[in-house]
């Protein structure tokens, strides 16, 4: 990976370590001690802070408009994306509305490839095709329902995926005219603590009687949460939105459902099984694809070796 031409495989790989543990155990909060989920959301907000801090240090905040512009619509876009999903699964089924959302990364390769102009091989777009059909695969649960299967929450899934899809759009656009990293994700952990209010609101009022493991255990898995989007970031600044997106989208579930058999004893359906072959055979054609065009990916916003991971 000389000077970091390929630096996105590793950020994407910590990216899929985090987000894969984090996704193994972000519900335990909630089904174990009802904690409510504005609450996790205001914790994730606040933890945004330490890798901010991190990634700040020894850098300088760009101050262009065009940065607070894509790190403000990034940041609100992912976290205002987060909200309405809560919201989202209060009115509708997960198992349909977690299939729907996951196909954010179309939105992102469709604009990278239209408004970016990057280039796909054919063997990445099977590769990209493979890793969008595990993504939704992975997200079907084990067990149904008999939920109704359209309702208010189907616009809101709509809306959350479109925003998520711009949202990792805009941490490649804005790599592109020249912002870093920190400055692009100091943004995104303002616009995380500009909504903090808006999620107390929706809540009401603070949770009584919950034990201090519920807040203890939050804190540590949003952190995981929070230096995950700090390495998304970085894989983005590095790599095409046209890889990135649904490598990172397909593999974070595959290691949740891994350390699920692991820890909860819990075997994957066969939607889950087809998914993870799928996943691992798309993300590797992928990044063969990539390597073998030796195209370099990093964007103006990353220095030359600027490899390390949270910083010095």
């Amino acid at each position: 990976m000389k000077n970091g031409t390929r630096g996105w495989i590793l950020y994407a790989s910590l990216l899929v370590l985090f987000w894969g543990v984090w996704g193994a155990f972000s519900s335990e909060p909630n089904s174990r001690y009802g904690y409510p989920n504005e609450m996790i959301y205001i914790i994730w907000a606040f933890t945004m802070l330490i890798p901010a801090y991190f990634a700040m240090r020894g850098k300088t905040f760009d101050r262009r408009p065009v940065a607070a512009m894509y790190g403000l619509i990034a940041g609100l876009t992912g976290a205002g994306g987060q909200l309405l999903l809560f919201q989202a699964l209060a009115d509708g089924p997960a198992y349909l509305i977690f299939p729907l959302v996951s196909l954010s990364p179309v939105i992102t390769v469709l604009m990278a490839t239209v408004l970016l102009r990057e280039r796909i091989t054919r063997l990445a777009v099977v590769g990209v095709v493979a890793a969008l059909v595990a993504i939704v695969l992975l997200s079907i649960p084990s067990g149904g329902g008999d939920s109704d299967a359209h309702g208010p929450w189907l616009p809101m899934a709509i809306l959350i995926c479109v925003a998520w899809g711009v949202q990792a759009f805009c941490m490649r656009k804005a790599a592109l005219v020249g912002v870093n990293d920190a400055t692009t994700f100091g943004w995104m952990t303002i616009s995380g603590l500009l909504l903090v209010p808006v999620a107390f609101a929706i809540m009401g009022d603070f949770p009584s009687g919950a034990p201090w493991q519920a807040p203890a255990l939050t804190a540590v898995t949003q952190v995981l949460n929070a230096v995950g989007a700090l390495f998304l970031v970085m894989a983005f600044s590095r790599g095409k939105a046209t890889v990135v997106a649904p490598i990172t989208n397909a593999l974070a579930p595959v290691l949740t459902i891994v350390l699920s058999l692991a820890v909860y004893q819990t075997l994957p359906s066969v939607w889950g099984a087809l998914g993870i072959v799928l996943a691992l055979a798309g993300s590797t054609l992928m990044v063969y694809s990539d390597e073998k065009s030796g195209e370099s990916s990093v964007a103006p916003g990353v220095a030359d070796g600027d490899v390390s991971p949270v910083g010095r």
